[in-house]
């Protein structure tokens, strides 16, 4: 054999013996199949959830920028809601979550002034509980029943509510019940962590997770007055918080977290002009009367000794708004009774208003506060969830049936000696 052919035998025979003396590899493990996606830890049972968006008409679904709203109305329950008079926010919220009308729950208005002491006004920061505890909301009785909850914003949501303050400062505060959980109102907490705050208390373990929620939205309103219900600007506000809605409800799916989502407003919006101003003191002398609220109406008290003067240059009829003594407003409004409503009250048309004086510059935008029966005043209402039928539209009803509806969702009993009923909902909720 030649040396070549030797070597080339020698160094396969030594392979080969090497091949026969090592280990086979060990057989690679089998590649592990893809995670499968985790089943929730636990059978959530669903909550409630109370969305307020500040301005919002019914008739904004219909201008094609609510994929996400239309979709909740379309596959769920939805219907015009009137709302209380006034058509304000302070007391609409309070109504909303009190099932009685403002004339009973004592937040008559926005801007309010204590009959006994005129130096004493409500504005809408004020969280002194002697202006509140006219009624009880909602998450009082709920968390009385041991049901836990969480506001996001929403007006007297941040009130001890039954308790005192001290008159003193620093105006010390005794007794009273707030949500377990709750935020106070900032403007520039933005949409994005307004909902995000909301899935942070769903995340929680179930002992201190809330049963009941509340979240609140002003955008569209804040545009509805600032360049009118109708501008491109409006519109925006409506896509912007239609996109806040999906955020939350992928929120939820996410959670595996079932909800009931009750969606409403506290209001419409109606186009006003400073073409459309009815001025009080063309009508009557300004040095006999003291206004506590203009716009929409005007609540008035006439000063000592001028009642008669100022009851015959205003009662009645006049173009484009009617006044009333206080305890004369008709009675479809509801309206009169508290001793928080001044002595008379002035409606304007809807479109119109009713100022101290005329304006002094150009101006157009929108208001709200007028007739609760105007079209324009209609405020959202949608539902979806496991306790709502799909599909149904309702018939138009008042605001004050929203508080019977959530003790309905929660599982309290019925209220007692509210305005509200849930009559309007009865064919639409489920056995669920």
């Amino acid at each position: 054999m030649s040396k070549p052919r030797f070597v080339a035998a020698l160094l396969a025979a030594a392979a080969l013996t090497a091949c026969a003396q090592t280990p086979p590899p060990p057989a690679l493990a089998p590649a592990p199949a893809p995670a499968a996606v985790a089943a929730p830890s636990e059978d959530r049972a669903p909550v409630t959830i109370l969305v307020s968006i500040d301005g919002f008409r019914p008739d904004y679904l219909g201008r094609g920028v609510t994929p996400v709203l239309s979709r909740l109305a379309a596959t769920g329950v939805t219907g015009p809601m009137r709302p209380s008079f006034p058509s304000k926010t302070f007391p609409n919220h309070w109504t909303l979550v009190t099932g009685v009308r403002p004339d009973r729950h004592g937040i008559v208005a926005n801007r309010m002034e204590n009959p006994a002491d005129p130096a004493d006004v409500f504005t809408m920061a004020t969280d002194d509980p002697t202006w509140w505890n006219g009624a009880e909301p909602i998450w009082v009785a709920a968390e009385r029943a041991g049901i836990r909850t969480a506001t996001q914003f929403w007006p007297g949501s941040n009130v001890a509510i039954g308790g005192t303050r001290a008159a003193e400062w620093p105006h010390a505060l005794s007794g009273g019940t707030r949500p377990s959980d709750w935020q106070q109102y900032n403007e520039a907490i933005g949409p994005t962590q307004r909902v995000n705050g909301v899935l942070d208390w769903l995340r929680r373990p179930a002992a201190i997770r809330p049963r009941l929620l509340t979240l609140y939205f002003e955008a569209v309103d804040t545009a509805g007055h600032r360049f009118g219900p109708a501008s491109p600007q409006v519109d925006e506000a409506i896509a912007g918080v239609d996109a806040s809605v999906g955020a939350l409800v992928d929120g939820l799916a996410a959670l595996g977290q079932p909800a009931n989502l009750v969606i409403v407003a506290d209001h419409g919006m109606a186009a006003t002009s400073s073409t459309r101003v009815v001025a009080l003191d063309t009508l009557a002398d300004p040095a006999r009367y003291h206004v506590v609220e203009a716009g929409p109406y005007a609540s008035l008290t006439p000063l000592p000794g001028q009642t008669a003067a100022v009851e015959k240059a205003l009662l009645g009829h006049h173009d484009h708004m009617q006044c009333w003594r206080k305890g004369e407003i008709p009675a479809r409004f509801h309206y009169g009774r508290n001793p928080r409503v001044p002595a008379i009250l002035c409606l304007a048309e809807t479109g119109w208003q009713v100022l101290a004086t005329a304006p002094k510059a150009a101006q157009s935008g929108g208001n709200h506060g007028f007739d609760n029966m105007a079209p324009e005043m209609a405020a959202l209402f949608v539902a979806n969830g496991p306790a709502f039928a799909r599909g149904r539209t309702i018939p138009a009803f008042d605001n004050v049936d929203v508080y019977p509806l959530l003790r309905d969702l929660i599982g309290l009993p019925p209220g007692e000696d509210v305005d509200g009923s849930d009559a309007p909902f009865r064919r639409v909720l489920t056995a669920n």
